[in-house]
């Protein structure tokens, strides 16, 4: 690759991380010779604290600037490959380390961990998990093509030379991530933003874009330095107009004074699907599947409707499966904020205790935190919590990813505080408490969750159904409050990936569930979870859009619930559901095959009225 070819294929990612100009040629001179001469420059220092201890926050090396004379910023030359030490993904950090013991032992130098020869590797392995959020950094790689999986955030730790840049609030150097596309190798690149002194020390600034007063900065800090926000106000309250709009595709709301589409009862209704279940079990005669939106009476889309206006004055008997800004529901952050007007309301209140360190409000959702506008009330609850010796366990989510893709569980404020930096993420406290089920094949209890199929017919007079035959999903490995990045512990997504998924109908749930909690009648819990999920809708419809969903008399809606059921109260013995999450446009392989008529029922419900009693049970 030629210079200007190097140009090309690279000009957008150094533009995009502010390298500038006129390294670009010394850049691709050292890459293209595999030149690492940061030595010649620079020193790398070991801290010598004598008889003093050194804290976590102390540094173990410096990185000083060594050449004669000092180095300039505007030289073109001074522009530095800095090599990886360790790459790795938070997923396979653990048995990476378990594999290379000459990297843990690399690690453990770096980091400053007293080391014994009599010890082996590994006994370090768990101080550098827990430690290495210090020291680490990330970037993602985003091209056409790439899977979801192949997007998520990529963790390394850089070399000792590296490893050895300090945080400064005034930098006098960067460092950013560099993918070399002709290797397929990702570097990081150290230059100057201004003259460096000879002897005089480097720093960078480790939260690079955020205000020097801003609190925020000191939150996103605390892997670093430690900072008191116990003072801090930890409430919470309802997000503005703008938030709900802020990355929201637009979307038309239907014309006033609409009518109930008309359906013709001579002839069966057509139906345009883009979901394949639906086009192979949708079997009842009262329906025509048909290949062409605009011959359809039902619009049944995977993909984003949004034309609702356009809709009901061109084709006001067409009915779709959408309604306008149900996004407040499906989305982690804004459902979170949709379910706080319970509390707000009132609902469901039944604790004596409102101690919001202890007791949430609803207690049907898991306090959740939005860490991108909640960063420094989130950072005074976790510190309240560990000041009054309460669990801190938390999970970590993307707002808008499904299949527990990027999703961590932790009780590390360091940890929190860094994936943060990996693009918009709830925390939610994480269940220290569930319910377990007992999997005689394993015998063992593990964690599982409950899946309900909700069906909303109408919003204005809200009006709603839970399909009764739940879905149930199961860890594979007996649940301990402990080894978080172990997948088949801690969660219960087994149908992707390469993991055994443990099929169970409601039916044979209920019977070993009536067998192991005698005291515990399903029946009133999922009448609790019909509260829950009435409860809910009434917060997603309080408000007009963009707060809540809109009324639309041609929409109609389905949705996967997810949740999981918690000891609660004295002695941990009342069982409490916990809403998780709300899913569009949900994978229903499994209720067909289990019910081959769940569509007919489905359908028949939300476009025919006829409510099947056996499998529908009215929550609103």
């Amino acid at each position: 690759m030629d210079y200007e070819a190097f140009v090309n294929a690279h000009k957008p990612q150094l533009q995009s991380s502010g390298v500038p100009e006129h390294f670009w040629p010394e850049l691709y001179r050292k890459l293209t010779g595999q030149v690492f001469d940061a030595g010649l420059a620079f020193s790398l220092l070991a801290v010598d604290y004598g008889d003093e201890v050194r804290s976590a926050e102390d540094p173990v090396w410096l990185l000083q600037v060594s050449k004669e004379g000092g180095i300039k910023a505007d030289d073109p030359t001074e522009i530095y490959l800095i090599d990886h030490a360790w790459t790795f993904r938070t997923d396979n950090a653990r048995q990476l380390l378990n594999a290379h013991p000459e990297l843990v032992s690399r690690l453990a130098v770096m980091m400053g961990l007293e080391q014994d020869d009599t010890v082996p590797p590994a006994a370090y392995i768990p101080r550098i998990l827990q430690d290495m959020w210090r020291w680490c950094n990330t970037y993602s790689v985003s091209a056409d093509g790439l899977s979801v999986e192949n997007r998520m955030p990529i963790w390394y730790v850089m070399d000792e030379v590296g490893s050895a840049v300090l945080h400064g609030d005034s930098p006098n150097s960067r460092i950013v991530p560099f993918m070399h596309i002709e290797e397929g190798i990702t570097y990081s690149l150290l230059f100057p933003i201004e003259d460096i002194d000879e002897g005089d020390t480097l720093y960078r600034d480790f939260v690079e874009g955020v205000p020097s007063d801003a609190k925020e900065r000191d939150a996103l800090l605390l892997p670093w330095r430690y900072c008191s926000f116990v003072k801090e106000d930890f409430s919470q309250s309802e997000a503005s107009k703008e938030y709900f709009l802020a990355g929201h595709v637009e979307e038309s709301l239907p014309g006033e004074d609409i009518p109930p589409p008309l359906i013709d009862a001579n002839r069966p209704l057509k139906v345009y699907s883009q979901y394949e279940m639906v086009n192979k079990y949708l079997t009842d005669p009262s329906y025509e599947l048909v290949d062409e939106p605009a011959e359809a009476d039902i619009l049944w889309m995977t993909t984003h409707f949004k034309e609702f206006r356009e809709l009901s004055e061109s084709r006001p008997n067409m009915f779709v499966n959408q309604f306008p800004f149900e996004n407040v529901m499906t989305i982690k952050d804004l459902l979170s904020i949709v379910c706080r007007r319970a509390a707000a309301d009132g609902a469901g209140e039944q604790e004596v205790d409102t101690d919001p360190l202890v007791n949430p409000r609803p207690r049907w959702l898991p306090v959740t935190y939005n860490l991108k506008t909640e960063l420094v009330a989130f950072a005074s609850y976790f510190q309240n919590r560990t000041q009054r010796g309460l669990d801190n366990h938390w999970i970590v989510k993307p707002w808008n990813l499904a299949r527990t893709l990027d999703t961590h569980i932790t009780d590390n404020l360091a940890q929190i505080m860094r994936l943060q930096q990996t693009g918009p993420k709830i925390a939610q406290k994480y269940i220290e408490h569930p319910v377990l089920f007992e999997r005689t094949e394993l015998e063992a209890a593990v964690k599982f969750d409950v899946r309900y199929v909700l069906l909303v017919k109408s919003v204005d007079d809200l009006c709603a159904y839970v399909y009764t035959n739940f879905f149930l999903r199961f860890a594979n490995k007996p649940f301990q409050l402990d080894d978080f990045d172990d997948y088949e512990k801690h969660f219960t997504v087994m149908n992707y990936g390469e993991f055994t998924l443990r099929h169970m109908k409601c039916d044979e749930f209920r019977r070993c569930w009536a067998t192991q909690y005698p005291r515990h009648d399903w029946d009133a819990i999922e009448t609790d979870i019909c509260t829950m999920l009435k409860e809910m809708l009434q917060g997603a419809t309080k408000l007009q859009p963009p707060c809540g969903i809109g009324a639309s008399q041609q929409s109609r809606g389905l949705y996967a619930v997810d949740l999981m059921l918690e000891w609660t109260g004295e002695a941990y013995t009342r069982i409490q559901p916990k809403l998780l999450e709300v899913n569009f446009t949900p994978d229903c392989k499994r209720a067909c095959e289990y019910y081959p008529d769940f569509y007919n029922d489905v359908f028949n419900l939300l476009f025919l009225d006829q409510e099947n009693l056996d499998v529908f049970r009215r929550i609103c």
